[in-house]
């Protein structure tokens, strides 16, 4: 036991010493737990302590609660940092120049590799919905292809129906205020500002918080363009 709460104490040692949480989990312990002067005196000048009197702190023979607290409050602080740092699949469309609409709300996940532009995006299930005066859209639970700045290629996983025929979109290009999206056989423009909200699974832009009479979300491509 001995031995375990010595590893302990080394670890928050240098969590203490390093941790940009630190003033986050002081105040928290603080709070909920009783610690001597000399403790406290630490937890409110931790930079100006040598680091033997941290060390004494985390002395493995005190009580275990205050570490395993110490611990359980710096992993949980350190992952919550972590994801909040991280960018969620609509910002990194926007990283690349593309408007958060092309993406319906719902996405639990993606994963990039940003050598070759190679993604997957990951809903809890397929998403399907109408757009108003316009055509149904489906998406599958998992979509891929290669993203790089005003252009997304090789698309998987998106489809569109278009009179009785559902169609692959394989391709969305950004050009100045429009962008191209391409099923193969033919392709429709369409203004940036339609797409500035996301589409919702099931309602499209249909649902009460979502309704806009502002644009029209035809996608014509029973034309070429």
């Amino acid at each position: 036991m001995i031995s375990t709460l010595s590893s302990t104490s080394r670890e928050i040692t240098t969590l203490i010493t390093k941790s940009n949480t630190w003033s986050r989990v002081s105040s928290c312990l603080l709070k909920t737990t009783s610690f001597s002067s000399e403790q406290k005196d630490i937890f409110n000048n931790r930079k100006s302590l040598p680091e033997r009197k941290i060390k004494s702190f985390v002395n493995p023979k005190m009580s275990r609660l205050p570490i395993l607290i110490a611990a359980f409050l710096l992993i949980f602080l350190a992952a919550a940092t972590a994801e909040s740092d991280s960018p969620t699949a609509y910002s990194l469309l926007q990283s690349y120049n593309f408007p958060v609409g092309i993406l319906p709300k719902g996405v639990v996940a993606y994963d990039l590799d940003t050598s070759t532009g190679k993604f997957h995006a990951y809903f809890n299930g397929s998403c399907s919905f109408s757009l108003v005066g316009s055509y149904q859209l489906n998406y599958k639970s998992t979509i891929s292809g290669y993203i790089s700045e005003n252009k997304l290629t090789k698309l998987s996983g998106i489809k569109v129906k278009v009179l009785f025929l559902w169609l692959n979109i394989v391709e969305v290009v950004r050009s100045g205020e429009e962008m191209a999206f391409s099923v193969g056989i033919t392709s429709a423009n369409f203004d940036i500002e339609e797409f500035l909200e996301s589409p919702q699974c099931g309602c499209g832009f249909e649902c009460e918080e979502l309704s806009s009479d502002k644009f029209d979300r035809s996608f014509p491509f029973v034309s070429s363009s």
